[in-house]
């Protein structure tokens, strides 16, 4: 079993020239509503490769809300611990450029509410794989993350969005709290700041690996994905060579197939790997979770 703790979100899409620079306003010819939040695409990435995925999070009494759950329940993610409050339902405002690169501003609205109650103790019973991310509070995030801990589950935590001035005893309690580390190059960087710094990612990756006894996973776009373990290791996956078109939801896809691959037994080596095809397919395809593909779609792809 999955469990996804975290934010969802309506994403409103606009595809530009360029990115605007501070003080620029740059016209697009219209926007798209779609379903977003990293906790929301990370769940739908994991349930997409099939098994059982629960969604904990908060949504607002609004139309975004209920279009959220609707999808989330669409795409087979349980929403039974999707609580409706009063905050309004978080939206992400994303622009997209010309050669599918982003920028992202995120109201977190209801997700800034977000409890560790709102994770209910039956649901631990079956030791089950809990994803975190940074876009709901972190207190709430790290009581949830020791308790399926010590209910036996494992905890992958997605350090993303990496807010700035990270402290030291918030990235210790992470990583205590750990059982795989996910980052990009950036965030790795700003992870290992906060534990002294690093000079690149990759030193970075096996900092936080070794001195939070985890294994720590760097996404790093067209150059694949790194992983570090406890003992020092590095080790390298490429990524499947594509020409993006948008690659606003290729992260999460990462986190949530590699959550799912993980929950099957999946050696972390072949999940990895899995998790990078995935990704490099989610970049194919405009919207967070239009472009995550199936389990049968993901095994078509690489047996290609």
């Amino acid at each position: 079993m999955i469990l996804v703790f975290g934010s969802i979100n309506m994403d409103l899409v606009a595809c530009v020239p360029a990115i605007p620079r501070p003080g620029e306003t740059v016209l697009s010819p219209g926007y798209r509503t779609l379903f977003g939040g990293k906790g929301a695409n990370q769940a739908v990435a994991a349930a997409r490769m099939g098994g059982s995925v629960s969604m904990v999070g908060r949504v607002g009494a609004d139309g975004f809300g209920e279009a959220c759950r609707a999808n989330l329940a669409g795409n087979g993610v349980a929403t039974d611990h999707v609580v409706t409050c009063a905050a309004p339902t978080g939206c992400a405002f994303i622009t997209v450029d010309s050669a599918g690169e982003n920028a992202i501003t995120v109201a977190s609205g209801a997700n800034g509410t977000v409890e560790a109650g709102d994770l209910p103790d039956g649901v631990l019973v079956s030791a089950p794989v809990a994803v975190m991310q940074m876009e709901v509070p972190l207190a709430a995030s790290l009581a949830a993350a020791a308790r399926v801990r010590a209910a036996g589950g494992r905890v992958i935590w997605n350090l993303a969005p990496a807010p700035a001035g990270l402290g030291t005893a918030d990235m210790h309690a992470i990583l205590a709290a750990t059982d795989i580390l996910v980052v990009n190059e950036i965030e790795a960087l700003m992870a290992a700041h906060a534990l002294g710094g690093a000079p690149d990612f990759t030193t970075a990756a096996r900092q936080l690996a070794t001195q939070g006894d985890t294994v720590c996973v760097v996404t790093a776009g067209a150059q694949g994905a790194f992983f570090a373990t406890p003992e020092g290791a590095l080790h390298h996956t490429p990524a499947v060579p594509v020409t993006p078109v948008d690659t606003t939801g290729a992260g999460d896809t990462f986190v949530g197939v590699l959550a799912s691959e993980l929950a099957s037994s999946t050696g972390l080596d072949q999940a990895v790997q899995r998790a990078c095809a995935a990704a490099s397919m989610a970049c194919l395809v405009s919207g967070a979770q239009d472009g995550m593909p199936t389990r049968p779609q993901l095994d078509a792809w690489i047996a290609r």
